[in-house]
């Protein structure tokens, strides 16, 4: 059970653009970052604050254009900075690889004062001039793992360097991919579990999909799963490396008539956990679900407009079984 987003249709819910705001500390490289990533070559001179800056929509897979808003860190322009704040969609935090005290200074002054603003967007947090970076120093992850863990809005953290080209795109990649994908409403970053919310989704789609209500999906169901949310076939290798996979994890993931209901919402569990939001967002809106996974008005039926979710479970579980 795999597939990317860029290729299932209407993975954006609709959106016809995406606005990233880059902030930090000065000369930490936000405005050399913006022009390395539009124009893919390294700037040698640039900007105070560069004007906004749009990205197509084929740019990236999802084919939905992006807006760039480079921001002051100067005390006279803090006005400008926070309405612009309020008006993002993701924000990226800039560092400077060879300036520790910028680091420092992201949980000192940045992240409590996004805080303070109520941003409640993703926040990809990036290390710039990478090819600076003191090759002693400790590695990204030991760096930001303690900070991830008290700042649950970093969606990501990834070194750059806007002269030598690495990972500029990426960056900006992450940042869409963080909106028009989020984690928030699919999986709990504190108990590292699915929301209660996305279970009920997945245990609809997981009924629906269960063609013979044997209560696991066979081989045939799985792939009549793939091909309507991905529009690609699974081959039977593939088919039989996803059930190994949340066999060796979850033995009751995987029984004799195929996989289970526990084994599907592991394996929507472990695709969130490795970054793949897309594969599960895509599955949610191929079956009808908007960005708060809630479920189209259209496809429900008269009786169930008013219903619950856990109520709509229940009357979808026994409609299938020819209860009502």
């Amino acid at each position: 059970m795999a597939g990317s987003a860029a290729g299932a249709g209407g993975s954006s819910v609709g959106r016809t653009s995406v606005r990233v705001v880059v902030m930090g500390e000065a000369g930490t490289g936000k405005s050399s970052l913006i022009v390395a990533v539009a124009t893919e070559s390294f700037p040698e001179n640039v900007p105070h604050v560069m004007p906004p800056t749009r990205l197509p929509a084929d740019y990236y897979p999802d084919r939905v254009p992006l807006t760039i808003i480079d921001t002051s860190s100067r005390p006279e322009n803090k006005a400008k900075l926070i309405a612009e704040c309020k008006s993002a969609d993701a924000i990226v935090l800039t560092y400077a690889c060879d300036r520790p005290s910028t680091l420092d200074r992201l949980s000192t002054y940045w992240l409590p004062e996004l805080r303070r603003l109520e941003a409640k967007v993703p926040v990809i947090v990036v290390g710039c001039k990478l090819d600076l970076r003191d090759e002693q120093q400790v590695s990204l992850e030991q760096v930001m793992s303690p900070i991830m863990q008290q700042y649950r809005e970093i969606e990501t953290c990834i070194e750059c360097s806007a002269l030598r080209q690495i990972q500029v795109q990426e960056v900006f990649y992450y940042a869409q991919k963080a909106v028009l994908h989020p984690t928030a409403p699919l999986f709990d970053q504190e108990t590292q579990s699915l929301k209660p919310h996305c279970v009920r989704a997945l245990k609809r789609i997981f009924i629906l999909c269960d063609h013979d209500r044997d209560g696991a999906l066979s081989d045939s169901e799985l792939n009549d799963f793939q091909v309507r949310c991905f529009n690609a076939p699974l081959q039977q290798t593939e088919i039989a490396g996803v059930k190994k996979v949340v066999q060796e994890k979850l033995p009751e993931g995987v029984n004799d008539f195929g996989l289970t209901l526990t084994g599907f919402l592991f394996l929507h569990a472990l695709f969130i956990e490795k970054g793949r939001l897309e594969t599960t967002w895509t599955v949610l809106r191929k079956f009808g679900y908007d960005n708060d996974i809630k479920l189209r008005d259209d496809l429900l039926p008269t009786i169930f407009k008013r219903a619950s979710d856990q109520v709509l479970l229940t009357l979808v579980a026994l409609s299938l079984l020819n209860l009502v």
